[in-house]
């Protein structure tokens, strides 16, 4: 459905329609956010506005703009690689406000598969259309009263501050409409320019868990961890690279194959081989 909003001049891709692209997207934004954070430190400020502040002053020159992430279908994305989405949208959830980045995930399926734990804890502020039970009503707001609302754009808010849902009608948009304005739109620009840089990010995660080396993209990162500190574990691993459990059992199975460490030897902690400079080129 977000297709038609194609060619309006402030997307930085477009519009990804593709699950595992949108998963790479997901990776994409991780990424700008732990950049973001780092260009923050590097500069003593403490969020995007005290940064754009230098910029204003002259101080640096590259000016962070705000970024908003919308997410049409989750239960598509839950379906095709639930793990890292769902670590995904709870990284950004936790961080990425402070840097300027913001997300907006809609979902026809409120399942507890689908809106997970991890998701639900870090997204504060939701919205609720009618649905068909009470139990799908707290699984979004974690209070009923959706079930009984009466379709056609009527809505619970649930903000963050405020100590229950206050409800309110939405506005009904036709397809028409929203292709006028963004024919409006599109009619006042010379040249459209995606960021070519971020779609060739995208298509780079996405060939990498095709191809033959199903290789976690932290892998590096983990091996590093693992030789300084001369052990290796999965709560190592969750807490150093801040993933979940599974992700972090894949690694140390990655690593095991490889060699790195050895392999699991009852309650004993596993040996840190190391492994030549050439292995991983």
């Amino acid at each position: 459905e977000l297709n038609i909003y194609n060619g309006i001049p402030h997307l930085l891709i477009p519009v990804v329609t593709e699950p595992k692209k949108a998963a790479g997207a997901l990776n994409w934004a991780v990424n700008e956010m732990t950049r973001r954070y780092k260009l923050f430190a590097d500069n003593n400020v403490r969020n995007i506005e005290g940064y754009n502040d230098f910029v204003e002053k002259g101080i640096i020159e590259e000016k962070l703009p705000w970024i908003v992430i919308i997410i049409d279908e989750l239960a598509d994305l839950m379906m095709v690689c639930p793990n890292d989405v769902e670590e995904y949208i709870g990284r950004l959830a936790q961080m990425a406000r402070a840097a300027g980045m913001h997300l907006v995930i809609a979902t026809q399926r409120p399942s507890v598969d689908v809106i997970t734990g991890v998701i639900k804890a870090n997204i504060p502020s939701r919205i609720s259309f009618a649905v068909s039970s009470q139990i799908d009503s707290r699984t979004i707001l974690d209070s009923s009263g959706a079930e009984k609302l009466l379709g056609k754009g009527d809505m619970l808010y649930y903000p963050v501050g405020e100590s229950k849902p206050l409800r309110i009608q939405g506005a009904f948009v036709s397809e028409e409409e929203v292709e006028t304005v963004v024919e409006f739109i599109r009619n006042g620009l010379k040249e459209l320019e995606y960021k070519k840089e971020i779609m060739d990010e995208i298509e780079n995660s996405v060939s990498k868990s095709k191809g033959g080396e199903d290789c976690d993209e932290l892998i590096d990162e983990a091996i590093k961890i693992v030789l300084e500190e001369g052990q290796a574990s999965t709560s190592l691993l969750q807490r150093r690279l801040k993933i979940g459990y599974n992700r972090a059992a894949r690694i140390i199975d990655e690593m095991e194959a490889e060699g790195i460490i050895s392999g699991r030897n009852g309650s004993k902690p596993r040996q840190v081989f190391g492994r030549d400079d050439t292995m991983r080129q």
